[in-house]
Parts: C-alpha cells; structure tokens; sequence
C-alpha cells in the first residue's frame, strides 16, 4: 500500500487538467472522473514505499541440494506498469529464471515481487534490473535472469502509432549474467515463450 498517496490532491490536479484542455470538469459525464483517477493511481502506484526484497525473503523456503534443481523458470507472468515518461501504461509477460542457491522462492512470490516493483512510475530496462536484483538479494540466488516483453502506450498511441511494436528487455546477475548461463537460460524461456535472443536489449548486471 502506498501510503504517500494524496487523494485529494490527485483529485484538484486531474480537475486542473480537465480544464488545461479545454473541458468543463463540472460536466455531467465528467464530474466523477477526478476520483476515478485516484483509484487508478492507488492501484498504479501502490508499489512506492513497497519493500519488494521483503516479499522476496518472506517467500522463500530452506531447500537441501538434492531438491533445488539447477535452474527455475517461469514463464509468461503477466505485468503492468506506467512508463514515467508520459504516465502511460505499458503490459506485457515476463520470463523469470533463477539458479537456487540455498534457498527457493515460491512461484506466487515471484509475481507479487514483479508487480510491486512494477507498481511505480517506471522504465522496462530499469524494471527488469530491479526485479532481478530483488530476486537475487532477497532469495539468496546463485544467479537471475529477467526477460520483459511489453507494448507501451507511449508507442501504440502517440507519435507514429507503431500498434504490433513490443520492446523486449535482459537482466541478469550472477551465474546467469555470464554468456553461457544466460544463452541457456534464454534458451529454455524461448523454446516455450518464442522469445527471440536477437531481438535482446541486454541490461545485465553483476549486482
């Protein structure tokens, strides 16, 4: 919950801009949108002040060896977020790949760290290196490796309209920011997802 946010404020701002273009905010049709916005704002938005490395840790369960695997991934989880460019939304799924260390997150934990992290105004290429280097922090593991494929309003509504345009962004730490680990892990995401490694913008990390 994002306890920052000011409603009222939200409201005398949206009412300013109704009236910056040219519309009547007291209009029958327009009367409730001020609120309506707050509400979009509080669930847009509710990740400020979130500490995403918490949820991380809190999900997390002691494992022996014989039990981690040598790699989790989990494909096509669904995110939004709000580019802070031009306060658009962008959607898309990210693929989420980790090698256990000495611990394992819950599958579920996973998307509730990528919608907090999500849940502020954002960049995709900052957003991917943020959840992977929360995953890494918060779960101990040996390496992460976070693909975003998303299509941003900015793109599809503005400017030249590209409607079929998704941007796909890397992140990697660890075992998974080397060549070899990542190429493997992207490998796998790919051969379910069809995600394509050309068409990569690589933002790893050795955090």
């Amino acid at each position: 919950m994002n306890e920052r946010l000011d409603r009222g404020r939200i409201e005398a701002a949206v009412r300013e801009l109704l009236l910056a273009i040219g519309e009547d905010p007291d209009r029958a049709e327009l009367v409730r949108t001020p609120g309506r916005v707050a509400d979009s704002y509080a669930e847009f938005f509710s990740g400020i002040g979130t500490d995403a490395v918490a949820i991380a840790r809190e999900g997390t369960v002691h494992a022996e060896p014989g039990d981690r695997g040598q790699l989790v991934i989990v494909r096509d989880v669904k995110f939004r977020s709000v580019c802070e460019h031009h306060l658009l939304p962008f959607l898309g799924v990210a693929h989420l790949a980790y090698a256990p260390g000495e611990r394992l997150i819950g599958l579920g934990t996973l998307s509730r760290v990528l919608d907090a992290v999500a849940s502020r105004p954002q960049l995709q290429e900052r957003l991917g290196e943020q959840v992977a280097a929360t995953i890494a922090e918060g779960l101990g593991a040996a390496g992460v490796l976070v693909v975003l494929d998303a299509q941003h309003q900015c793109v599809t509504t503005r400017g030249e309209r590209q409607t079929g345009s998704t941007t796909v962004t890397v992140a990697a730490t660890g075992s998974l920011a080397d060549a070899a680990g990542r190429a493997e892990a992207i490998a796998l995401i790919g051969a379910g997802a069809g995600v394509a490694p050309s068409a990569e913008t690589d933002h790893g990390t050795d955090a």
